[in-house]
């Protein structure tokens, strides 16, 4: 994991953009009526990457701006509260982070999603944002819940530890093992 603000940069928007386009990869589709047509998803058409990717272009920056204004925070806040490092499972404290971290970044994403697709382009009216904010948030959580649980965070760990290596301890052990007199 990152070990300097740089990797932690780098990580963040890592993380960012494998959250932003997988959830927009989702978003368009249904837009474009797959999730309604015999098959569902399955489907789904190449048709929905191109726009997938130039929504996710920008969506990815407010992931990362929000993200590190106070959704990590309180991610890490929420795991400080339901898991402990000294005792629990390593692993369990990495998705307590992740629940918490999501809980927070769904709906705050919803609502730059519903003011910027709704009110903004589609012009509907601001008086309706609490009913778009709360329908977006009801469509979103679960993709966003498992997408982050099952794809985008694994992945993100696989490719910043492709990126920045950590000796493993058997190096360690024989590097000590070589510098010992």
């Amino acid at each position: 994991m990152p070990k300097t603000k740089t990797q932690g940069i780098i990580f963040g928007l890592i993380m960012s953009y494998a959250m932003a386009i997988g959830m927009e990869v989702y978003n368009i589709a249904i837009k474009m009526g797959f999730n309604l047509q015999t098959g569902g998803f399955s489907s789904m058409t190449n048709a929905v990457f191109p726009a997938a990717l130039v929504e996710a272009s920008y969506m990815g920056l407010f992931v990362f701006l929000f993200s590190n204004l106070y959704g990590n925070h309180v991610g890490a806040a929420f795991s400080a509260k339901v898991s402990d490092p000294k005792k629990d499972n390593p692993y369990f404290c990495q998705l307590m982070r992740q629940a918490g971290t999501i809980a927070v970044m769904c709906p705050t994403m919803s609502m730059v999603a519903s003011i910027l697709f709704n009110v903004i382009l589609a012009k509907q009216s601001l008086t309706q944002l609490p009913a778009i904010w709360v329908g977006t948030v009801i469509k979103n959580f679960p993709m966003a819940f498992f997408w982050n649980m099952f794809a985008a965070a694994p992945f993100t760990r696989w490719i910043f530890g492709k990126l920045f290596p950590t000796e493993t301890v058997q190096q360690k052990t024989q590097t000590a093992s070589q510098t010992a007199p």
